[in-house]
Formats: structure tokens, C-alpha cells, sequence
């Protein structure tokens, strides 16, 4: 099950996964996942959005293997299909995505934080995929984001080898952005998702598209050209000059896209 709560003022929005023991992942809950984000992308006021596991001890394990005792073909195609959906949605959704490790991601559960834009880890997580274990492999983008993020030789130590990494070296390798002390990650994130309301919608969406060019395997030259068409782009919307004059003026920016009624927690 996956729980669902609006942080701030609204334009932070906060998601725990909530299946003990250990948050693992069902074919149901994935959609659930997809949907969750898809709706909290059309929402202009959701500004940032910070993923984390309920629990002292696990982001999430991954999927539940139950799922796959029978050796069901048509049930690992879709399985495969959710996960490779839900994941695809986050890591392509318009506000910025953090990930908060409060413990254990494992498997599919890292391949959730692999799709957040940044990952904070507390000093006791461990992260790995662990599939080929049991026979699997990883299904959530892991295979192509993991080596975009800390190259191919990491990725392989993780992937072929099964080698678990625990915060300080997933720190020291680009896995994670940030380590904190335990329990300490969730809060850690909302500050960070706070300071991203801070800032211009329209210039950290274009950004964070421009970010993904070179994941996408775009060509230098044109994706150079496309920043600066981006660039450009940013002066036919009102943030434009209401950033550069709101700090001509000394004063805090009143964005476009933050004048949503305030929103309670729920």
C-alpha cells in the first residue's frame, strides 16, 4: 500500500511506502505508484516530491518475490510492465524527485530511487540488486540507469556480482547525493524539496528536461543547441522577468505557478 500526504503549502508532496514488513513492491501497488505521480504531475502548486519508506528499516526491499513462485510467464510480463511503467513515470515527472533511504533498498526498491532526480541516504542503508540471486534480473530501468549514474564498472560489480553497497561508499561513487544520520533522511529531503519552491517553475522544469539529454544519449551539438533555445524560451513566460527583477529589487520572487490556495496535509 501506498500512502499518500501534501507536505508545506502544497507545493511539496510526500509519498511512504507502507507494506510491511519490508515495502515491497506488488504489480498493484506499482500502478498505484504510476498513478499517484501522474496525478501529482498534473498539479502545477506540486513542486517537489520526496519518496520514502515507512519503518525504521526499509525504503522497500523490492518486488515481492511470492509474485514469481509459480514461474508464471504472463504474470512476470506484467510485473515487468509495472514496474518499467511506474519507474519511467518518476523518473520523467515535472517536479523534482528525492528520494529519502530510511534503511534497505534492495532490488526494485533501488530502482525506485534510481528514478528520483536525488537520492539521500541515512548511514545505515544498504542498496543493491540483488536479482540475479534468484534467478532474476533487474526490470525497473536499473540496467540502464545504474551505469549512466555510476558507470559501467560499479554497475556491474552490483548487478553481475551481487555486491551490496552501504551509504558511505554508495556516497563515494555518485549513487547517493548526501548522507545523514538515521531517521534523519525524510527531513533532510523536505528541506531540499523546500528550497526547490524557492525557485522559478518554468526554469528548473526546463532544466531538468535539458538535465536528461545527455542520459538520452542526445548529441552534444544538439543538446547545446536546445539549452540555448531553452534559454531563449524562458522570456515568452512571466517568471523570466519577475526573477530577474524581483532580485534587482531586493525582494523575494512571486512565481507564476505558486499562487495555489494552501493546501493541508492529508
Amino acid at each position: 500500500m501506498i500512502d499518500l500526504a501534501y507536505a508545506y503549502d502544497g507545493a511539496i508532496a510526500l509519498i511512504t511506502l507502507k507494506r510491511p514488513p519490508a515495502n515491497a513492491f506488488t504489480p498493484d501497488g506499482l500502478l498505484q505508484l504510476q498513478r499517484t505521480v501522474e496525478q501529482l504531475n498534473g498539479e502545477a502548486r506540486v513542486r517537489a516530491l520526496v519518496i520514502t519508506g515507512d519503518g525504521p528499516k526499509f525504503f522497500s526491499a523490492g518486488a515481492d518475490l511470492n509474485t514469481f513462485a509459480d514461474g508464471d510467464r504472463d504474470i512476470a510480463r506484467t510485473a515487468a510492465a509495472r514496474f518499467g511503467a511506474a519507474f519511467e513515470t518518476l523518473q520523467n515527472a515535472r517536479p523534482v524527485v528525492i528520494a529519502a533511504l530510511n534503511g534497505y533498498a534492495m532490488g526494485g526498491g533501488l530502482e525506485c530511487a534510481l528514478a528520483c532526480d536525488i537520492r539521500i541516504a541515512e548511514q545505515h542503508a544498504v542498496l543493491a540488486l540483488p536479482e540475479t540471486a534468484v534467478g532474476l534480473l533487474p526490470c525497473g530501468c536499473g540496467t540502464q540507469t545504474l551505469p549512466w549514474l555510476v558507470g559501467e564498472g560499479w554497475a556491474k560489480r552490483m548487478i553481475l556480482t551481487g555486491e551490496r553497497v552501504d551509504a558511505a561508499t554508495a556516497l563515494r561513487i555518485g549513487l547517493v547525493e548526501e548522507v545523514v544520520e538515521r531517521g534523519a533522511a525524510p527531513e533532510a529531503a523536505l528541506t531540499m524539496a523546500q528550497r526547490v519552491t524557492a525557485l522559478s517553475p518554468q526554469a528548473v522544469s526546463f532544466s531538468k528536461t535539458l538535465i536528461h539529454q545527455a542520459r538520452h544519449g542526445v548529441p552534444r551539438g544538439a543538446a547545446l543547441a536546445l539549452e540555448r533555445e531553452g534559454f531563449v524560451d524562458l522570456f515568452d513566460g512571466a517568471d523570466q522577468r519577475e526573477g530577474v527583477n524581483a532580485f534587482l529589487e531586493k525582494r523575494a520572487p512571486r512565481w507564476q505557478a505558486s499562487h495555489a490556495p494552501r493546501e493541508t496535509q492529508r
